[in-house]
């Protein structure tokens, strides 16, 4: 991503809505609707800024308890010799969504006001996490890996938090998690986490460490900031000062199932002419079973055709035919179901910090009458 010397994103405001330095992609810039995200128009978020790493030094440190023989250091070409592995999977933001919480509900939430464009899909190539915990000499009585960035310190309100870290249970590391060197086929670009990054499928956003400098395997659990000050959820039902919080849903982990459609909101279409409504659909760790649609606000839901692949952890494109009767303001719904048998919501319980919006998404849109479309 080009940047500006005060780090700011440049891209003319056609690519991305912008939120300081952070970006989402924007579903209008018709241009990138593709099944896998262009590297350079997938959405960012970063907690300070992308460090500069020299990669012939670089090292990626293997210790803790959970491990025998000491420690490990890895580089890259050493990494590479363990395997490789090329997958697609869709990586996003805890908040996405955000923003709809106020649009949709009425609950204004504070923190960035995303859409729901904090979502891509790439591919990306690098060994197995199974694999390197397994050459380092993982224990059988590890329960969690704790990977920690090289981004520089986060400090909020005076406080310094350290490099940007997250516990990951042992049984997520050994499953489908990535040490990923490569993103569509080249390099990782610094805003995505040169030379080295996780990429954890289904999960948070968060989950998915930068610029991966360490693993720390331990026989014990520990949490961290980003595992307790903040994405995590918090307010009534999830905090538990008096004993009715239940501090298990407040586990940030897989993500919810989520659909939009790409034609953006407030789009025109023409009564009386077919129009096919297209759109995607995902569920974190799971694949999706259907997307239903609705074309008169909810009222009435025709089942849509799921088009291309449909595989856990990334998203499935559908698509659905329409021909508006007559000409006035609509309001398309769409509402997805995923193979573990979620199914979007009309509203969901709101959260302190505006985290996992998944409820159905309104698109409004106006039809216009055949008679005042201009002839060419």
């Amino acid at each position: 991503m080009l940047r500006d010397p005060d780090g700011n994103p440049v891209d003319g405001g056609k690519w991305f809505t912008h939120h300081g330095t952070d970006v989402e992609t924007n579903w209008a810039a018709t241009d990138l609707l593709s099944y896998r995200t262009p590297t350079e128009r997938f959405f960012v978020r970063n907690h300070t800024t992308a460090p500069e790493i020299d990669v012939a030094s670089w090292r990626l440190e293997v210790w803790g308890d959970g491990v025998d023989g000491g420690p490990m250091a890895y580089s890259l070409d050493e990494l590479k010799a363990l395997g490789e592995t090329t997958y697609d999977r869709a990586l996003e933001c805890t908040g996405n969504g955000r923003r709809l919480y106020d649009e949709q509900q009425g609950e204004f939430r504070p923190g960035t006001q995303w859409g729901l464009g904090a979502i891509g899909l790439a591919s990306w190539t690098g060994v197995p996490l199974r694999t390197v915990l397994e050459d380092a000499g993982l224990r059988d009585d590890a329960v969690q890996v704790m990977p920690v960035g090289l981004d520089p310190s986060y400090v909020c309100e005076g406080t310094d938090y350290g490099h940007v870290r997250r516990p990951l249970p042992i049984e997520k590391a050994l499953d489908d998690v990535l040490v990923a060197w490569e993103m569509n086929g080249a390099p990782l670009e610094p805003d995505h986490g040169f030379p080295v990054r996780l990429v954890v499928p289904g999960w948070v956003g968060i989950a998915s460490i930068k610029w991966l400098g360490s693993l720390e395997v331990a026989t014990t659990r520990s949490e961290s900031p980003w595992s307790t000050k903040w994405y995590r959820m918090h307010g009534p039902g999830y905090d538990d000062p008096d004993g009715t919080g239940d501090p298990q849903a407040a586990v940030l982990d897989r993500m919810p199932v989520k659909s939009l459609m790409d034609l953006p909101p407030g789009s025109e279409v023409v009564a009386g002419r077919l129009t096919v409504l297209r759109g995607r659909a995902w569920a974190g760790d799971a694949t999706i079973a259907a997307v239903e649609v609705s074309t008169d606000d909810g009222q009435t839901w025709e089942e849509a055709t799921l088009t291309g692949p449909n595989e856990r952890s990334c998203w499935v494109e559908w698509e659905h035919p329409w021909t508006p009767a007559a000409a006035g303001d609509q309001v398309i719904r769409t509402r997805a179901t995923d193979s573990s048998g979620r199914t979007q919501p009309d509203r969901v319980p709101t959260n302190d910090d505006g985290y996992l919006f998944w409820a159905v998404v309104q698109h409004p849109v106006t039809v216009t009458s055949s008679s005042s479309v201009p002839v060419a």
